[in-house]
C-alpha cells in the first residue's frame, strides 16, 4: 500500500512513469499498472494529493492484486506440482553429481525446460519454506563469559594503506601487516597492553603461524607459539575448521575448552 500511495502521489505531481517508479522503488510497468487501476477507480491527473485516500488505495490493491484464498498465487501453485522434484534437487538427492545439491538458479532453469515458468523470487520462497532449501540452524543465545577468560584472534583483510616508512601501499590485516609468528605475537602484545592483562585462553582460527595441523580435538601448535604461550601464561584452544558458530556456542556449551592446564586465577598484569 505504501508503494501504491507513493506512485500515485508522484504521478499527480506530473512525473513520468520511469521517475514515478524510481521514487517508489518499483519498475516502470508496475507504476503504470497502479496508475491505470487508480484511473479506472476515478482518479484524474489534476486531482491533487488529497485525492489519494485509503479508499482509492484499497481499490487499486484489489485491482492489481486479486484475492488469493490460500495466500499464494498461480506461480506458487505451479511449483506445488513439482515439490518432490525440487526437494530432491536442492537437498542433493536429485540430478547433482555424486549426490550434490543443485543451485537454485539451476533448478529454475530445469523447471523452465519442463514448462514451469515462475519468478525466481517465488521459487526461492517455495524452496525455502517447503523443500528444505538452506534450512536455518537453531540460534544459540550467547552468554557473557567471565572477564579476562577468552580472547579470539584471527586475520581479516582490510584493504591497503600507505606504509609511513617505505611510502608504498601495503595489504593490511586487522591483526597485522603480515601473517607471521612474529607479527601475531606483536599483535597479541599490543592487545595485552590495551586490555591491561593477558587472557587465560586464546582461541586462534587455525592461522598457520599458530596451528601447524588443524584437528578437532588435538590440534598441533607451532613450537614458537607454544614458547610464547608458556611465557605469557595463557592456554591455546584452536577453533574447529569451518565451524564459526563455535565462537558463540562455546560460551554456553561445556567442551574441551575447559583446560586442565589453563593457568590459575585471572589474567596477569601486562609487564611490557
Amino acid at each position: 500500500m505504501v508503494e501504491i500511495r507513493e506512485v500515485l502521489r508522484a504521478w499527480l505531481e506530473g512525473a513520468g512513469f520511469r521517475t514515478v517508479g524510481e521514487r517508489a522503488g518499483v519498475d516502470r510497468k508496475t507504476a503504470r499498472r497502479y496508475v491505470q487501476a487508480a484511473e479506472a477507480a476515478g482518479l484524474v491527473r489534476d486531482a491533487g494529493p488529497d485525492a489519494v485516500t485509503d479508499e482509492l488505495v484499497g481499490a487499486v490493491v484489489a485491482a492489481v492484486r486479486p484475492s488469493r484464498p490460500n495466500g499464494h498465487g498461480p506461480a506458487w501453485e505451479a511449483l506445488a506440482g513439482h515439490e518432490e522434484q525440487i526437494r530432491a534437487w536442492v537437498t542433493g538427492t536429485g540430478m547433482g553429481k555424486a549426490g550434490r545439491s543443485l543451485t537454485l538458479v539451476k533448478v529454475h532453469e530445469l523447471l523452465a525446460r519442463q514448462g514451469c515458468q515462475v519468478p525466481y523470487r517465488t521459487l526461492h520462497r517455495f524452496a525455502t519454506e517447503r523443500c528444505g532449501y538452506r534450512v536455518k540452524t537453531t540460534t544459540v543465545r550467547v552468554a557473557d563469559g567471565e572477564p579476562g577468560m577468552e580472547c579470539q584472534i584471527d586475520f581479516a583483510y582490510m584493504g591497503t594503506i600507505t606504509d609511513a616508512e617505505t611510502g608504498r601501499d601495503r595489504k593490511v590485516h586487522a591483526l597485522t601487516y603480515t601473517q607471521t609468528l612474529a607479527a601475531v605475537i606483536a599483535g597479541c602484545e599490543m592487545a595485552w597492553a590495551f586490555f591491561g592483562g593477558v587472557f587465560k585462553v586464546l582461541i586462534p582460527d587455525n592461522m598457520k603461524p599458530v596451528v601447524t595441523a588443524a584437528e578437532p580435538v588435538n590440534p598441533r601448535f607451532s613450537t614458537g607459539w607454544l614458547d610464547y604461550a608458556a611465557h605469557a601464561g595463557f592456554a591455546t584452544d584452536a577453533a574447529r575448521v569451518r565451524t564459526p558458530t563455535d565462537y558463540f556456542e562455546e560460551s554456553v556449551i561445556p567442551s574441551r575448552r575447559h583446560h586442565p592446564f589453563a593457568p590459575p586465577g585471572f589474567a596477569r598484569s601486562y609487564s611490557g
